[in-house]
C-alpha cells in the first residue's frame, strides 16, 4: 500500500517561492518514480516534474524548467518541489504521485505521462497573487 501526502502549499505574491513536500510510504517498487502534477481552475491536469527513485534522475515540463527543483530526502521518505519565481499561472491544485517500475505490462521509463502514475495524493493549494 502506498500512502502520499502533500503539504507546504499556500498563497505568495508572484516572484515568490514555495517548497511542496510530499510524505511517501511504500515498497521501492510501487514508488520507482515520483512526481509533481498540478490543476488549474478550469484546465486539465499537467505534470510539473518527475523523479526517478533509483537513480535521481529528473525531468521537468518546460513551463517549469529554471524555477522549479525536484528532490528526495536522503531517507527517500519524502519528495520536495522547490518552487521559485512564482507567477500567477502557478496557481494551481498540486498533486504528488508515484508509479511503478512495472505496469500495464511494460517497464516504465521516467515520464510526466499521467497514466503511468497509479498512486496520487489529495494535493495542496499553490495561489500566486500579482
Amino acid at each position: 500500500q502506498v500512502q502520499l501526502v502533500e503539504s507546504g502549499g499556500g498563497s505568495v505574491q508572484a516572484g515568490g517561492s514555495l517548497r511542496l513536500s510530499c510524505a511517501t510510504s511504500g515498497s521501492s517498487y510501487a514508488i520507482a518514480f515520483l512526481g509533481w502534477f498540478r490543476q488549474a481552475p478550469g484546465k486539465e491536469r499537467e505534470g510539473v516534474a518527475c523523479m526517478d527513485t533509483s537513480d535521481g534522475r529528473t525531468s521537468y515540463a518546460e513551463s517549469v524548467k529554471e524555477r522549479f527543483t525536484i528532490s528526495q530526502a536522503n531517507a527517500k521518505n519524502t519528495l520536495y518541489l522547490q518552487m521559485d519565481s512564482l507567477t500567477p499561472e502557478d496557481t494551481a491544485m498540486y498533486y504528488c504521485a508515484a508509479a511503478p517500475k512495472w505496469y500495464g505490462g511494460r517497464w516504465l521509463r521516467l515520464s510526466l505521462s499521467q497514466g503511468q502514475y497509479n498512486y496520487w495524493g489529495q494535493g495542496t493549494q499553490v495561489t500566486v497573487s500579482s
